[in-house]
């Protein structure tokens, strides 16, 4: 998603995603737990179109770093397509679907994307959506496509 197309979004308060999207998080979450999982969600047209996991260089349970090398497939896929790179996800096994520390600082090095979460800290999955600008957070609801 460009600067353009996220600040839109960003101050409509709302981007659209499909239920294949989100439950394409979901399942990857799950899968990766108790560690954190992360990819790449490329947008087009105001919404999020496909979602591309990636591994978890860290592999670990508290934070998480998209692999190098998926990042650069990822990235050149969804540039071929003719999409820009719409958000980051990752989710965070035992505590909620919120932008932590972490999140806002590695933020700064994604600028213009969203934020996805998904938390598997309840019985029920849940997944929110965060524009982070200069360490301000701000929800963007995820809409039904």
């Amino acid at each position: 998603m460009s600067q353009v197309a996220h600040s839109a979004a960003a101050s409509l308060g709302q981007v659209r995603i499909s239920d294949r999207i989100r439950g394409d998080l979901v399942a990857h979450a799950r899968a990766d737990a108790p560690n954190e999982c992360c990819g790449m969600i490329a947008a087009a047209d105001g919404r999020l179109t496909s979602y591309f996991p990636a591994a978890n260089e860290f592999n670990s349970p508290m934070r998480f770093q998209i692999d190098s090398g998926d990042q650069l497939r990822i990235t050149n896929e969804i540039e071929a397509r003719g999409e820009a790179i719409g958000a980051i996800f990752h989710s965070h096994p035992n505590s909620e679907a919120y932008p932590s520390q972490t999140d806002v600082n590695l933020a700064r090095w994604w600028p213009g994307v969203l934020w996805l979460i998904c938390s598997l800290a309840e019985d029920e999955p849940v997944v929110r959506g965060f524009a982070i600008d200069d360490g301000r957070i701000e929800e963007v609801e995820l809409v039904g496509d």
